[in-house]
């Protein structure tokens, strides 16, 4: 007679959040996969498993995907590192991130990965992978990479205090465009027209307040340079994802490509979800972002976009800074806030207030799409991770849906030691993440505890959603619009 499976971990109790719909099971998990999807059963009667974890009234979602953090690693270690970074983010359920390239240096080469995996070696709670980026100046770079190693390039349009590679040419842009077609990989940008600041910095003294602020980075920034994108992925076919998109009339033009067969995809960030300008007189330099923060409206349309399927994916666009450096005069402070920890929060907080109508297991269905699925599929993860299925990573976040809970000065995890969020009141405790099977963070009346540092590079494979699949140009519907001169 054949002996009963020893699982490694037993996840008992829980309502599991699958592609199929919400219900309640066990889940069994065996050499850090996920073996086994039971019929719920009493602790006697269950299998057998090495370790249990008690799920019992609460909701068992995929582990969080977040591609979009900034940990700072390398040259920039003051203002966040992998160490207390992924500590953030396990808090937050997120098992899986896709860090930045703008570094000190940035990571323009294979070279460049290789170092920064090795100063992230033992130091992460988080499974990762890295968005490659593009000097303007070595564009034929891009094609060094092995598709498992770089299969997304992130493009800044504009500059800021962190970005030291941007494309200010449309000749150059059409040549990323070009490689990116031939090679077969994702392009994601940040879409503010840097010419358009320009000009306007030619007519106007900085700001000296923070009021001011958007009035200097306004929305036709990302208008003009969100028009353009929609018009080069039309016409060259490639796999486009525009990141923190921040006003309505954006959110319009990308869901209106999209609709017409446009490979393009965007992303929508938890503080534009959160945050509107007239939050800056209380929060001033804690927000002070790029993009700017917008207005009611503009928070509305994302807020739909993110219900609708409109956005792809919401990310944190995790951007640690000092507390110093936020002091700084008005016109010398970077933008950028922490916000990985609270992205689950964020956005779990917004679903209920603004659909409370709708059953918990649907809108925890937005929560799995947005934050685990849809950003698996996208940039080449969805064989292993971004759903509770059986044979995928056992990548799982256990949250009690109805818990409040308030982002205080001792929960915060990150090294710039504040957030935007303290004081504010946040939905849906995370209460244990387990990553690869691995129990990485665990809540309960004794505090908080976190696992080992063994979090893994992840190599791409199979890039692209279901009907993001790069096409050629004939047929593509274009929106013509005039090309921006050149600056500097």
């Amino acid at each position: 007679m054949r002996s009963p499976q020893l699982y490694d971990l037993l996840l008992r109790g829980g309502t599991i959040v699958t592609p199929d719909g919400a219900r309640p099971a066990d889940v069994a998990v065996l050499d850090g996969r996920i073996a086994a999807l039971l019929p719920p059963a009493a602790p006697a009667a269950g299998p057998a498993a090495k370790a249990t974890l008690d799920a019992t009234g609460r909701h068992v979602l995929p582990g969080l995907i977040d591609s979009h953090v900034h940990f700072r690693t390398p040259g920039l270690t003051h203002k966040e590192e992998w160490r207390t970074g992924s500590m953030a983010a396990v808090a937050g359920g997120v098992t899986t991130v896709i860090d930045m390239p703008n570094t000190v240096p940035p990571l323009i080469t294979p070279e460049d990965l290789a170092t920064r995996r090795r100063l992230i070696e033992g130091q992460s709670l988080v499974d990762y992978r890295c968005h490659a980026g593009v000097d303007p100046s070595r564009v034929a770079a891009m094609r060094d990479w092995d598709r498992a190693e770089a299969d997304s390039f992130k493009v800044f349009l504009s500059s800021h205090h962190t970005t030291p590679t941007v494309v200010r040419d449309v000749r150059t842009l059409r040549r990323i465009f070009a490689i990116a077609a031939d090679t077969g990989v994702t392009l994601l940008f940040h879409a503010e027209d840097d010419t358009v600041f320009s000009l306007l910095d030619q007519r106007q003294a900085p700001p000296v307040r923070y009021s001011e602020y958007e009035r200097h980075r306004p929305r036709t920034g990302g208008i003009v340079a969100t028009a353009q994108l929609i018009n080069l992925t039309a016409e060259f076919g490639v796999r486009t994802h525009v990141v923190h998109v921040s006003t309505r009339e954006e959110t319009d033009l990308l869901a209106a490509a999209a609709s017409a067969g446009i490979p393009i995809t965007f992303e929508v960030t938890g503080h534009h979800l959160t945050f509107v300008d007239a939050d800056i007189r209380r929060l001033g330099p804690r927000i002070r972002l790029r993009p700017a923060i917008r207005d009611e409206a503009d928070r509305d349309r994302l807020w739909e976009a993110v219900r609708t399927g409109e956005a792809a994916t919401v990310g944190s666009d995790h951007s640690p800074h000092t507390a110093l450096e936020k002091a700084r005069p008005v016109p010398d402070v970077p933008p950028g806030l922490p916000g990985v920890q609270e992205l689950f929060g964020t956005l779990w907080r917004g679903l209920r207030s603004r659909w409370p109508q709708e059953a918990t297991e649907t809108l925890m269905a937005v929560v799995a799409e947005r934050l685990a699925l849809a950003p698996a599929r996208l940039f080449g993860l969805a064989d292993r991770k971004g759903s509770v299925e059986v044979g995928k990573d056992a990548d799982l976040v256990v949250v009690d849906a109805e818990a409040p809970w308030t982002m205080t000065p001792g929960r915060i995890h990150t090294k710039n030691g504040w957030s935007a969020y303290e004081g504010s009141e946040l939905l849906g405790a995370v209460e244990a993440t387990v990553r690869r099977g691995e129990v990485v963070y665990r809540q309960d009346g004794s505090g908080e505890v976190f696992g080992e540092r063994n979090g893994r590079w992840l190599p791409a494979r199979g890039s692209g959603a279901a009907g993001t699949a790069p096409g050629g140009p004939a047929g593509r519907p274009r929106l013509h619009t005039a090309a921006a001169p050149s600056v500097g």
